[in-house]
């Protein structure tokens, strides 16, 4: 699974739209979408984005504190 699926995985299990998600860790929308096709987020902002989620960002995965790992 790509980072961009996991995203936008983790996205919708969390019910949340990608332009909230891109308002909760301070990026535009658009500056978002660019990043999620390039494939260029940094293990920091994947980690912010897992925050954003209330989930633990595991390098290459998204662990919710039910188990769900993405």
């Amino acid at each position: 699974m790509s980072k961009e699926q996991k995203i936008k995985a983790a996205a919708s299990y969390y019910g949340v739209s990608q332009a909230k998600l891109a308002a909760a860790i301070g990026m535009t929308p658009s500056n978002f979408n660019q990043k999620l096709k390039r494939d260029t987020f940094t293990d920091e902002e994947l980690a912010e984005i897992a925050n954003a989620l209330g989930a633990e960002f595991v390098p290459c995965a998204f662990l919710f504190p039910d188990g769900t790992k993405i």
